[in-house]
């Protein structure tokens, strides 16, 4: 991919604070036609830069409002270990991120349940029934103070 230029990171800007901002308005902002934008937020796309579209959910509307920050350290930290722990991740619905990282522990996992309960439950089946977790660390959220993915570009 070429380089961004300013219309690039003003697209990128918009689009982070908002997905669904219209090519129209894009167009404005970048003082460029609607088509222009269109061929630029494709490739974008297309180049991964933009690597999803989503929509962040208010957890007060929903049976899930509890947030848990919890720092994970492995027994071992073979590839095979590490790939077995993170698709054991990536296929728990309740794990909305994981961050593998350097440190007293070895990966850091935003989790959410519905009740300490549904909680103790998801460590169980994470951390429990893995014989490759050594410890984990759990931190309840009091408040959620900011929830971003946003990139400052």
């Amino acid at each position: 991919m070429t380089p961004l230029d300013k219309a690039d990171m003003i697209i990128l800007r918009q689009m982070q604070e908002d997905c669904r901002i219209g090519l129209e308005r894009l167009a404005e902002l970048c003082a460029l036609s609607v088509p222009s934008v269109q061929r630029r937020v494709k490739k974008l796309r297309d180049a991964q830069l933009i690597e999803k579209e989503i929509a962040v959910l208010n957890p007060a509307g929903f049976d899930t409002k509890m947030t848990f920050v919890v720092l994970v350290e492995l027994e071992r930290e073979s590839l095979v270990q590490l790939d077995a722990f993170r698709k054991r991740v990536r296929g728990e619905p309740q794990v909305q991120q994981c961050y593998y990282v350097t440190g007293e522990a070895d990966f850091i996992l935003i989790c959410t349940a519905r009740d300490m309960q549904d909680f103790e439950a998801l460590t169980h089946r994470l951390f429990f029934e893995d014989s490759n977790v050594r410890r984990f660390r759990t931190s309840v959220s009091m408040e959620r103070t900011k929830v971003s993915l946003s990139l400052p570009i």
